[in-house]
């Protein structure tokens, strides 16, 4: 105990010097920032000012130390702290850092240059204990930290997700780490980490590669509950140059209005429909005809092997607005050129006949020879390239060419073209395109990567400049933004179609997606990471798995095998490694009294665990009388449960949940929402 009180000491005296460096970093940083920034390269500078102010942590300071064989010692914070002598080494190391990694990855058996590895845990400025794991003996356990580890588990959940960076696992680690050059697609079970994984990821990626910042990351997430409960996690890593939305809020100024048919969201979300809008987009191009212009009192005729070389010209690699503006500029310059070249015909025949008098004057002088510099229309009637050029802007800006312009090729709204597309998308079969065509003109969530689609083959007629202060900001307001990262969670319920808006936002391929392919509850068929991705990713992706259950009891995960067994999976779950020591309880009520059951078990529940949750999980069918009678507890269907966790949960009436589209799926997520104790109430 004396020992153990010693090092607690001893950490605390670390604690006190690293919190008055931090403070004292804090007050230059803000003092700096005080000064106004009068030019862009101070603004610049303050940018990244602000950023090195917001990543040093209000808490955390100090989560563990490692003690090297070499007699080194290193201490890993949520944030780098340089030392009060700038020549010496750092006082504190960011956790993303490489010569932090041995703090996650090191084990008796690879030990890394490591003699012990301890984790601090501190409430806010104290120190409140330390768990020292020598690395010098022969033990091969999975868990790194285990006391440190099973203690966070152990907490109360508040209804909000934290950092895990002072307990993370090596198999979480490798997966933080890896390299982002193409798609890393993880696969991983109920409480394995895969949002912890995800979210660090991006902490990671954004302090290893500092040029991602600058084009932000995507984090989307299967709702906005479940954005709100993951919300804090980054800006307590300290990064801010993050966009969170769902797929049903990534397209600005369109937003779901109705609930669809399970059966029509799915033919919506297949792959076919990108080469069938593409295909429509390319009908609505103009041909190459004959044009007929007035300039000025006069016709001008553009042939129509003209207008095709112009059409060949402006297509090819543009949106269908950006070769209308290409076309445009070209056919500016045509109409510039055909008056100029009607102009000197003109000229040619008012001087015929008068050539030997026209002889005497020098063209560009006076008729005594003497050259005064001018040139152009006002000297020899022929239009000089300066002129030509101011033609061609007063073209631009006529409102009859342009009027002219739109009746050739129209301007058009991403939101009518696609309704006209749905009411005959005739490369569906006949019962198919019957279905989608009698949907109202209302949005449902698949119309959204449809009408994303449309608008990015149309592309912008105008493309102002993203506007805000911060980086996130001018990427969450522009359709057509280029993500440096995008993250996606629960990915497994994405469609084809989805992952067309994933790819648009993110052309290099630098994703990292995470899910449970046994959780999957969408409308699409896919049973299988290689059948979801295989549309839009071929076979150009990475796979990792999460192996290990952290937060589910052995308890409870026990209970699942048959339930995944008749989900169809092809996946061994993941291994629980710690248990509760509470058993799943079961109880029956009659239809007629399971609200009332429902009632008295939630409250039963939150007595155990106040100061924690409770959550109830129940049928869709179920959720609209349960509501009324739980206020202040979560009652969610099994899709709006994905991705939480309570410390204890109420499953009710399994049978409704099992026997909804993808039912066993879904009982799969709700009976591993707990922590610590499943309670689960039948329909007798």
């Amino acid at each position: 105990m004396r020992r153990h009180d010693s090092a607690v000491a001893e950490e605390q005296r670390f604690l006190d010097i690293a919190t008055a460096q931090r403070d004292r970093l804090a007050a230059h940083l803000a003092a700096e920032l005080a000064v106004p920034a009068e030019d862009a390269t101070e603004r610049a500078r303050h940018r990244r000012l602000r950023r090195q102010y917001e990543e040093l942590p209000a808490d955390g300071l100090v989560f563990g130390r490692l003690d090297g064989r070499d007699g080194t010692v290193l201490h890993v914070g949520r944030a780098g702290i340089r030392d009060e002598d700038e020549n010496a080494d750092p006082l504190v190391i960011d956790w993303r850092a490489p010569a932090a990694r041995p703090f996650y990855t090191a084990t008796p058996v690879d030990r890394q240059g490591q003699a012990r590895r301890r984790h601090v845990r501190t409430d806010g400025p104290v120190v409140v204990g330390v768990d020292d794991e020598p690395l010098d003996g022969t033990s091969t356990g999975d868990l790194v930290g285990e006391g440190a580890l099973l203690s966070a588990l152990n907490e109360r959940r508040t209804g909000t997700m934290s950092t895990a960076i002072s307990t993370l696992q090596r198999e979480q680690d490798d997966i933080i780490r890896a390299e982002a050059t193409g798609p890393l697609i993880v696969q991983g079970g109920p409480g394995t980490g895969k949002t912890v994984v995800a979210l660090h990821r991006v902490a990671y990626l954004l302090f290893t590669h500092r040029r991602m910042a600058e084009q932000a990351v995507l984090v989307l997430g299967p709702s906005v509950r479940f954005l709100t409960y993951i919300a804090q996690v980054l800006p307590a890593l300290g990064e801010t140059a993050v966009v969170s939305a769902t797929c049903d809020t990534l397209l600005p100024g369109a937003q779901v209005e109705r609930t669809e048919s399970r059966r029509v969201a799915e033919i919506k979300g297949r792959a076919a429909w990108q080469p069938a809008l593409e295909a429509h987009v390319r009908s609505l191009l103009p041909r190459a005809r004959e044009l007929t212009l007035r300039w000025e009192g006069e016709a001008y005729v553009i042939g129509a092997d003209v207008v095709a070389q112009m059409l060949a010209s402006a297509v090819p690699g543009r949106s269908y607005h950006r070769a209308r503006t290409a076309f445009a500029e070209q056919l500016f310059q045509v109409l510039a050129e055909a008056v100029a070249e009607q102009r000197a015909a003109l000229l040619d025949e008012m001087e015929e006949g008068f050539e030997e008098i026209l002889a005497r004057f020098d063209r560009g002088g006076r008729p005594d020879g003497v050259r005064d510099g001018r040139s152009g229309s006002d000297v020899d009637g022929l239009m000089s390239e300066e002129e030509i050029e101011e033609l061609r802007e007063r073209i631009a800006s006529h409102e009859v060419i342009g009027r002219f312009v739109e009746s050739v090729w129209p301007t058009r709204d991403p939101a009518d073209v696609l309704r006209y597309f749905l009411k005959n998308p005739a490369f569906l079969s006949a019962g198919e395109a019957a279905l989608v065509a009698a949907e109202p003109g209302t949005w449902a969530s698949s119309d959204l990567p449809l009408l994303d689609a449309v608008a990015d083959l149309l592309g912008s007629v105008a493309s102002p400049a993203a506007q805000g202060e911060f980086i996130a900001d001018r990427a969450r307001s522009q359709r057509d933004w280029v993500y440096g990262h995008v993250v996606i969670d629960e990915a497994q319920e994405l469609s084809e179609m989805q992952w067309q808006m994933v790819l648009r936002r993110c052309p290099s391929r630098s994703i990292t997606a995470v899910g449970d392919i046994d959780q999957a509850e969408a409308a699409h068929r896919h049973t299988s990471w290689a059948q979801a991705v295989h549309a839009t990713l071929g076979d150009r992706w990475t796979a990792a798995e999460l192996t290990i259950c952290y937060r589910t009891p052995r308890e409870v995960m026990a209970l699942t095998g048959p339930v995944l067994e008749r989900a169809g999976s092809r996946n061994s779950p993941p291994r629980a490694v710690r248990s509760s020591g509470i058993a799943p309880w079961e109880r029956f009520a009659i239809a007629d009294r399971l609200t009332d059951a429902a009632v008295e078990a939630v409250e039963e529940l939150r007595k155990r665990w106040e100061g924690g949750t409770v959550g109830v999980v129940a049928p869709v069918a179920r959720i609209d009388a349960l509501l009324p009678v739980l206020e202040g507890v979560p009652v969610l269907t099994a899709t709006q449960a994905k991705g939480l966790e309570w410390d204890a949960a109420l499953v009710v009436d399994e049978a409704g949940i099992a026997a909804e589209p993808r039912g066993w799926n879904g009982l799969y997520v709700a009976l591993t929402r707990c922590t610590q104790e499943l309670g689960r109430l039948h329909v007798s």
